[in-house]
This record gives C-alpha cells, sequence and structure tokens, in this order.
C-alpha cells in the first residue's frame, strides 16, 4: 500500500533534536496540521515521539529501534510517525505527559504516543525496548499489533472510546477552574500565603532525607530549588530549625555528590540513588539557572561561603559553556560523548568499535588518567577527595567524582597543613579540568529559549550584589539578546526559539513570565529603567493574550480563538486541550511566576489591573493549592506576595552606592523587589517620559532623596519606614518587623 508519508522530513527543522533523527528510515514530520492531514486521508493512526536532544533514553531507543529498518517499515506502512521537540513544543508535551500520567501513573522521556488522525492518544508509554523485557512489549511489536487492531473496525472503535476518555480526562486537569458558585467561601477567597508556606514546609520536612538530604530515602533524587526556597523562607519566618536544616543538609547533599560537577562546575540533571553519587549526566540550562538562585541565598541565610562558591562556580559553568558570543544561553549539553583515548577499544562501549558515545564519558576518571595528569602527593590528595578508586562507582570502573575527604581528613592523613592541602587540591582541580578539556565534548543543544534565558538572566542580575557587578553585566547581555532576536517591539509578539537565526514562535506563558522576572531582576540590579519597561510590556501581553478573565486564571497558551491567522503554532488544531501548569517540576510553574511577577509589577502600575489578575488567580486555584501546597510552590510564593505586599526598597539616587548594593545583595530579604528611582522629581519625569507613564507609580510617587543624599524607603506588609539616608537603619527597622515568631 502507498506510506502515508513518502520521506523523512525533519531535515527541513532547526531544532538539533529533529534533526538527529533527520536520517532515520522512519519517515519522520515534524508536528503541524500536515501530518495530521495525512493521518485521516490515509485513515491510519498517528504514533508520537517526544524528547529532547539531551534525553539518554531517547538516544537509546533511536538507536535500537528508529534506526532499524525493519522497525520503520512498519511505522512508515501503518502510521504518520511525528517527532516532538519538547524544549520547542512543551505545549504538545504537556498534553500528552498528562494523558501518560494519567493513565498510567508516570511519564518521562521519551514519550510514546499512538493517537487517532485527529491527534487524541489512545496507547502511551515512554521507553519500549526492542524486544520484550521485563514486562514491557517489544516496539514493533507493539506497532503492528497497534495496526492490526485499527484495521479492525470493532477494535478501532473501542480505540476511539478510549482516547475520548483520555483525553476528557487530560482537558478536565489541564482546564481545571472552579464552576461558578463552586469556588472558595468569600470570607476565605484566596489562602493565606503565610499559612500555606508553613504547611508546604512541613510537608518538605516530612519527606527529608536526614541522612542524605533532599526528599525522598529511595530511589532517584532531583534538584527541587524550589523546596529548598520555601524552607529557608519558613526559617526566616518561624525560627523552626528543622526547616533550616533539610535546606542546608540538601545544598550539601548535592553539592557533595556527583550530580555536581566537582571538576569543573555546574550540575547535571538528577542523580539516579539516594547518595546523589551517580547523575545522568545531561547539563540543562534551567537546573544552572535555579539552584545558584537557591545557593545565593544559603550563603545569604547563613553565611556560609561555600554556598557562594557553588554558585559562583556554576555560573562560570554558564558563561564559559552555554553562552552565546552575543550574550544568550544554549539549552543543553548532552550526556553522551566519545570516550577519551585511553578508554577506546573497550567492546563493551556501543558497537565495540569503541568510539561509540557513552554516558559520563566526558566527566568520569579512573586512578591512572588521573596519575597520568597529575605528579605526587597531588595524585594521591585528588584521588582521595573525589574518591577515584580501583572498580570506580559508574560503569567500566570509572568514577564520578564525589566530595569523599575532607580538607581536615587529608591534612591528617597526610601529615600537611591544612593550607597546603587546600593550595594542593586547587592546582590539581585546575589540572584535570585542563586536562578534561583535551577529551572528545558532549554535544550541545544551540536553541537559546526564552523562558531558560529568563531564569538565567535572574540568576546571573541576583549574583550582582554578592559576586561583583561583571555577573549583573551579564544578565543584561542575555536580555538584551532575547529582546533583539526574539522580540517584535512594533507588535508586542515574543518567539519561543532562537536558532542560528532561524526564529520560532510565538511565545508560550513560561516565556514571557520568566522572562519578564529576568528583565524586573536586570532593573533591579542595574537601575536601568529600559528593562523595566520591557517586563511591563511583557507582563501586559500576559493579561491581554493568556489570561482569561471569565475562568479567572492564565492559561499556557495563548487563546486560540484570539489569534491571528497565521501566528499559532503548527498544528495547534490538533491539541485536544489548552493546559495551565499548576505544579513545579524541572521548572517553575509559569502559571505561579506569572502572578508572583504580575503582583511584583502591579507597584509600578496606578491601575491595580496586574494585582486583580495575580488575586484571581490564586483565589481561582486557592482549593487545589491547600490540597498540596508543596506541589505549588510558585502558586504558594505567589499567594504570599499578594496577601502581605513582600518586601520593597525604593532606593532614591542617581545610582545606588556600592556599599548599599553590596548589603542588599548579601542580606537574605527573601523575595525583596528593588526598585531604584531617579534622586527628584524633574529625574523621575525624565523617566516616567521614557516609559511612557502619565504619572509616577506608588513604588516611586513622593520618595524623593532626602537633603540630596542617597534614600531608602523600606516597606514590608504595605508599611514602610521613615525616609533613611543609612541603609543599615531601614533595614534594622525592616529585621525588627521580621524577628520570627
Amino acid at each position: 500500500m502507498t506510506q502515508p508519508t513518502s520521506r523523512n522530513r525533519l531535515d527541513e527543522e532547526a531544532s538539533p533534536y529533529l534533526r538527529q533523527h533527520a536520517d532515520n528510515p522512519v519517515n519522520w514530520q515534524p508536528w503541524g496540521d500536515g501530518a495530521f492531514e495525512r493521518a485521516r486521508e490515509h485513515d491510519v493512526p498517528v504514533f508520537v515521539s517526544i524528547g529532547y536532544s539531551s534525553c539518554h533514553w531517547c538516544h537509546v531507543m533511536a538507536e535500537e529501534s528508529f534506526e532499524d529498518e525493519g522497525v520503520a517499515e512498519v511505522l512508515n506502512d501503518g502510521f504518520v510517525p511525528i517527532k516532538v521537540d519538547r524544549e520547542e513544543r512543551p505545549d504538545v508535551d504537556s498534553t500528552f505527559m498528562t494523558v501518560s500520567q494519567l493513565v498510567t501513573g508516570g511519564g518521562g522521556w521519551p514519550l510514546s504516543a499512538w493517537c487517532t488522525p485527529d491527534g487524541k492518544p489512545f496507547y502511551v508509554g515512554t521507553y519500549f525496548p526492542p524486544e520484550p523485557r521485563r514486562n514491557q512489549p517489544g516496539f514493533r511489536d507493539l506497532c503492528e499489533r497497534i495496526a492490526d487492531s485499527w484495521a479492525d473496525p470493532e477494535q478501532r472503535e473501542e480505540m476511539k472510546r478510549r482516547a475520548e476518555q483520555w483525553t476528557t480526562s487530560a482537558r478536565d486537569e489541564l482546564e481545571s477552574v472552579p464552576d461558578a458558585g463552586t469556588g472558595p467561601d468569600e470570607d476565605d477567597a484566596h489562602p493565606s500565603g503565610a499559612d500555606l508556606l508553613d504547611e508546604a514546609a512541613a510537608a518538605a520536612i516530612r519527606g527529608y532525607d536526614d541522612e542524605y538530604g533532599g526528599f525522598g530515602s529511595g530511589g532517584a533524587k532531583f534538584p527541587m530549588p524550589g523546596r529548598i526556597d520555601l524552607l529557608m523562607r519558613a526559617y526566616a519566618r518561624s525560627g523552626r530549625d528543622a526547616a533550616l536544616t533539610a535546606a542546608t543538609g540538601t545544598l550539601d547533599g548535592m553539592a557533595r555528590g556527583g550530580m555536581y560537577d566537582q571538576i569543573g562546575g555546574g550540575f547535571h540533571r538528577y542523580a539516579t540513588d539516594r547518595r546523589w553519587t551517580v547523575p545522568h549526566f545531561e547539563k540543562m540550562l534551567y537546573d544552572n539557572a535555579e539552584l545558584p538562585m537557591v545557593y545565593l541565598d544559603g550563603y545569604r541565610l547563613t553565611g556560609d561561603p561555600a554556598y557562594a562558591r557553588i554558585a559562583s562556580e556554576t555560573l562560570g559553568f554558564l558563561d564559559r559553556e552555554l553562552r552565546h558570543e552575543g550574550g544568550g544561553f544554549f539549552s543543553t549539553l548532552d550526556a553522551r560523548s566519545a570516550p577519551p583515548e585511553g578508554r577506546r577499544g573497550d567492546a563493551s562501549d556501543g558497537d565495540g568499535s569503541g568510539h561509540a558515545d557513552v554516558e559520563g564519558a566526558f566527566y568520569v576518571w579512573t586512578p591512572a588518567e588521573v596519575d597520568a595528569v597529575l605528579d605526587e602527593p597531588a595524585a594521591s590528595l585528588a584521588k582521595a577527595r573525589y574518591g577515584i578508586e580501583p572498580g570506580g562507582n559508574f560503569e567500566r570502573g570509572t568514577t564520578v567524582p564525589t566530595i569523599a575527604a575532607s580538607v581536615a581528613e587529608l591534612a591528617e592523613e597526610h601529615d600537611l597543613a591544612v593550607d597546603e592541602v587546600r593550595e594542593r587540591l586547587t592546582e590539581a582541580r585546575v589540572a584535570l579540568f585542563e586536562a578534561r578539556e583535551s577529551r572528545p565534548r558532549p554535544a550541545r543543544d544551540e536553541k537559546v529559549l526564552a523562558a531558560w534565558n529568563g531564569r538565567a538572566i535572574s540568576a546571573f542580575a541576583r549574583a550582582g550584589g554578592v559576586l561583583g557587578e561583571g555577573y549583573a553585566a551579564i544578565a543584561r547581555e542575555a536580555l538584551d539578546f532575547c529582546r533583539d532576536r526574539l522580540y517584535e517591539a512594533d507588535t508586542g509578539e515574543l518567539a519561543r526559539r532562537w536558532l542560528d537565526g532561524d526564529v520560532r514562535g510565538p511565545g508560550y506563558l513560561d516565556d514571557h513570565a520568566f522572562l519578564a522576572r529576568g528583565a524586573l531582576d536586570v532593573y533591579a540590579a542595574t537601575g536601568d529603567p529600559e528593562p523595566l519597561g520591557f517586563a511591563l510590556e511583557l507582563a501586559e501581553t500576559i493579561v491581554d493574550e493568556f489570561h482569561d478573565a471569565d475562568d479567572g486564571t492564565i492559561y499556557f497558551t495563548r487563546d486560540p480563538e484570539a489569534a491571528d491567522d497565521g501566528e499559532a503554532p503548527a498544528g495547534d488544531g490538533a491539541l485536544f486541550a489548552r493546559p495551565q501548569e499548576f505544579t513545579d517540576r524541572s521548572t517553575p510553574s509559569s502559571l505561579g511566576v506569572a502572578a508572583e511577577t504580575l503582583a511584583l509589577l502591579d507597584g509600578f502600575r496606578t491601575d491595580r489591573e496586574f494585582a486583580a489578575v495575580a488575586e484571581a488567580v490564586v483565589t481561582t486555584h486557592a482549593d487545589r493549592v491547600r490540597a498540596s501546597p508543596l506541589e505549588h510552590v510558585s502558586l504558594v510564593r505567589a499567594a504570599e506576595r499578594f496577601e502581605t505586599g513582600g518586601i520593597e526598597a525604593t532606593i532614591a539616587a542617581d545610582a545606588v552606592p556600592d556599599a548599599w548594593r553590596e548589603t542588599l545583595g548579601e542580606r537574605y530579604l527573601p523575595g525583596a523587589l528593588v526598585a531604584p528611582r531617579p534622586p527628584t522629581e524633574a529625574g523621575l519625569d525624565a523617566w516616567l517620559d521614557r516609559l511612557g507613564m502619565g504619572e509616577a507609580p506608588p513604588i516611586w510617587a513622593g520618595r524623593d532623596a532626602v537633603d540630596g543624599e542617597p534614600t531608602a524607603y523600606v516597606c514590608e506588609g504595605r508599611t514602610c519606614s521613615p525616609p533613611e539616608t543609612d541603609l543599615d537603619a531601614a533595614l534594622t527597622w525592616l529585621a525588627e518587623r521580621r524577628e520570627p515568631e
């Protein structure tokens, strides 16, 4: 019979993940209306495979199945096969992942879904082996059975009924808002942010692994920066030692383990074991943006310089290895690469050539490899420090470096002074890093995503006060990169992705919310009003195009009925739901970040529209958040911000004094909004003209400098200190208000 698709069309795509599959014998199609039209025309199901470029098991399934001619024949004859880069199409990923979680109780990548020609899944799973294994069907056999079932009219009707049931359930989950008259009682319309924070922190403490840090006592461990943040906030509010112990214990566990790259800095995706020893080795931009922010707060809260070092090294990794020369940040480094010269020729490597890409090859070490780089006693010190021993802790006798011995222990064991051990280890680490640089490097996905760049911009901007002004300058360059390449000022359109000049979009809620928050953080760090103006523009787009006033929520995608022809991403007609992103996963909830950012930006408006939208979101979803505050950390923060007004520090000065900026950068002020403004009304009028504002917004109005001196107005809970020309005096006023209850 005629194949539904005549060829693999991924060579026309810019996405590195899609292009990785352009040479497959499978006739892959990109997600789009054309693919579903061919399925309807030929009356065949659609097979949707969702993944991303650095996904280890995506590579494995591709090598085992998608590169197999026999499997390709089955897929090409009986299906329209579609490949989706989840990083480019998070809306598609979200809808299908929701079905997987509802039906199977779990999910992950690669995500595999078989659908009707109108895009409704009737069979879902993740990785499938080529042959049956451990109660999993073999992929080819499964495809043949599904194709045969589709050809049987009675079975096809059952598959369609199942698809309708599944998509209805997923739609109910993704589009869930309370029916009119069934929301929270009027007297308790939105939840108490402070109470929710305490409840979420208590739940995090209950799940804390007090032996190794992190949450959960078995299996894989993921970085959960949102939980660490709320634990630190809860400690600052209540003084409860258990909250601080869980936060710092988790920071310490991650920093000691193999999930942290002990030689080059930066974090891998997650640990496969309770002890944080062996990671999945891909390095994602979002992890290495989120984690420095909580390590910086850990330093601010405890004064432990190790946390500032981890933040600095992680941001240094981003600057060194994921930064475009123009300032934006790339997306990922792959988990796999060819093994270095000394490890080649091992028949267990892939196809036996010894040159197949191997997970973790760039990062792991053997004792002999250390000895080849370092002389004694540096070699012995480094091997003991990083736990590099014969047999190793990973595959093929290699070791993922961890902190296996303290400097004091090594000093005692080797009869050396502590300072000498520390100096020798520093030199050894530099030498090992330089030697590692000669190894074959993991592939890099060079997509520049607006959302992920927004989080990186926030991280660098917030680091400026602690680690130096150069970090804020990097944040500004990245923001300018995104604005210049992804944003059309004339239309207000923000695109999702830039890749070597190719732009794909339009952007989703996370793109707008994360980049708006990043722009706000750059304004706070630099005192330049231009990034603030950009943040306000993006926030207006959120309200205009993603907010639904009738439903009282903000959706992840634009209103499809309001979108102009040609503006919606191709294939949206096949999406069976308009998702909301409630929970914090590998990145924060875009719904929560949008609501919190609108609440923060409301002080720069005179109409209170942003506050009204933020209030609507936390009110609409109050019952959902109350039921499980730990799963909705970003929405908890948004509720707390709206309820309390948070901390604000307006500074009237020609430039924020360096000493003030350093003080603000090092003081733990969770969620604080720093709002610089010119010292005089005349200067403020010039700013208002630049921003197109008719009058001064509340956060600036009437807050001139006193006697020409830099002046701080510090507020919390909508109550403000007197104007102070001594920042320490203003912060003392705040500290007295914030004494733990």
